[in-house]
């Protein structure tokens, strides 16, 4: 039995519906208001470039989730706080100075003083760069270890976290610049996490741009080969489906899914490619998000997080280790906040105090507005997707069209509450529908058992009658004995 059909597809698209249409209204707004015109590639680039972050913490962000509605309210915080580790070993200040620089004693007026005749060499970009992800590795299984371990609340732990990273990224840019921001970073580390891909190649020691009629190539190449890849796999899944017996989608509806995937992968390919070509943290969201997308789909890990915030306790009867369960799902989240940390820390060419801030909420308005259920045990990487890009659109959008932050904080908020209800509406509406058909399947049953009753206490009460005559006036002729009677 096929269950298609269009109420139900609908009904599963209801947040990727809504991003079209207030992406729709600040297209219209932008031309309107400001004469700025949205599409263009400048300003779509920016979209995803401003807002890679998050992407990268929505989906750590909804592998702790899954695990029973947990969060984590430090991630902006320690951005802040790998941001001025990576500053602090990848250029040269006085906090290195002070620990690894060469120091002579000099008189001074008379005075003996120390002076500083070699400054220290900051570590090369690999080397900074694992110092960042060893310290985001140390912290992620200490926060680990006491909420899967020593049985603290999630919420009590990481806010802990929230204020301590905060303050003590803080300190260090203090320490090691004047005003307390650090920037000149390494072109090596740059090209990691920012910049281009195949903007130019090199001839004869010449930068030869790739680029025809101002469109980079490789970049529509790229978005051209995306598109194929998506309709192959797209194609290929439901025929497996249909040769396995599986309910799967009518091919007329797999074609139009196939025209809109590419449709959408075109559009960015294209508006990257007036811009200078694929941007670097397309890459880095592009490979976080395949990645778990796999895990959360495909893997028992992924089940596994899913069982544990479905159910715990049956988790637990199953096999399953709750504990190491939330031990990873920390870990990891720890691990994309250094990504996250070094995308921004580049982005803005400067380590500064107020990086990451209110990032941790933008990242759980992105799992709850995509449907990531606050609860734990359901939500994918595509409804975290369509969630972190609508707040990027409302972002960008309140922005270019000149609306007070204040304001835009309010409008996320009811975007937010409105997920919520929608979630709980929807899930108490199926809850009713579901409760209504047993009791209705129940009323059957009931109703077919008293209907068969009366007529077999009518044959043990014709058994009995007969019995009974049988015994009182035994006589060989039916035909006789009526009638005589």
């Amino acid at each position: 039995m096929n269950g298609f059909g269009m109420k139900n597809v609908l009904k599963k698209n209801v947040m990727a519906l809504a991003l079209l249409g207030i992406y729709i209204l600040f297209i219209i707004l932008g031309f309107v208001i400001k004469g700025q015109n949205i599409l263009a590639p400048a300003i779509v680039t920016s979209l995803i470039e401003r807002n890679a972050y998050v992407f990268i913490l929505g989906a750590g962000m909804l592998m702790c989730m899954l695990t029973g509605g947990n969060i984590d309210l430090s991630v902006g915080s320690v951005v802040c706080f790998i941001g001025s580790v990576v500053g602090l070993f990848s250029v040269e200040n006085r906090l290195l100075d002070q620990w690894f620089g060469v120091w002579e004693e000099q008189v001074i007026d008379g005075e003996v003083t120390k002076v500083l005749v070699q400054h220290a060499q900051p570590l090369s970009t690999p080397l900074a760069i694992l110092v960042a992800l060893a310290v985001g590795l140390l912290y992620g299984a200490l926060l680990g270890f006491l909420i899967a371990y020593v049985r603290i609340p999630p919420w009590i732990a990481t806010l802990a976290g929230y204020l301590a990273f905060r303050g003590l990224g803080t300190q260090v840019l203090i320490k090691a610049s004047a005003d307390a921001a650090l920037s000149n970073f390494p072109e090596s580390l740059k090209n990691i996490f920012g910049g281009s891909v195949l903007e130019y190649i090199r001839i004869n020691g010449e930068k030869v741009y790739l680029d025809v009629l101002g469109m980079n190539i490789p970049c529509v190449l790229a978005g051209v080969l995306a598109s194929a890849a998506v309709i192959f796999l797209t194609v290929i899944s439901r025929k497996k489906k249909v040769a396995k017996g599986y309910q799967a989608d009518p091919m007329w509806f797999v074609a139009l899914k196939c025209v809109i995937l590419t449709a959408i992968i075109m559009f960015f390919a294209i508006e990257f490619s007036f811009e200078g070509g694929i941007p670097v943290v397309v890459l880095w969201i592009g490979g976080v998000l395949i990645l778990y997308g796999i895990i959360t789909e495909k893997t028992t890990i992924g089940r596994h997080f899913m069982t544990v915030g479905g159910n715990a306790e049956s988790a637990r009867l199953s096999g399953i280790n709750n504990r190491l369960v939330m031990f990873f799902a920390y870990l990891n989240m720890a691990v994309l906040t250094v990504i996250a940390a070094m995308i921004v820390t580049v982005r803005a060419s400067a380590a500064n105090s107020t990086a990451g801030e209110e990032y941790e909420l933008d990242a759980i308005a992105a799992c709850i507005v995509g449907g990531v259920s606050a609860y734990g045990g359901s939500g994918t990487i595509v409804g975290m997707v369509v969630g972190a890009t609508m707040i990027g659109v409302i972002n960008q959008g309140m922005q270019l069209i000149g609306v007070d932050q204040n304001w835009i904080k309010i409008v996320k908020g009811l975007v937010l509450l409105a997920a919520v209800v929608f979630e709980i509406v929807s899930k108490q509406t199926k809850k009713a529908k579901k409760d209504a058909k047993a009791k209705k399947a129940k009323k059957s049953e009931k109703g077919e058992a008293e209907s068969e009753q009366p007529s077999e206490e009518v044959s043990a009460t014709e058994e009995t009658v007969v019995s009974e005559d049988t015994e009182a006036a035994p006589v060989p002729d039916a035909g006789l004995a009526t009638s005589e009677t």
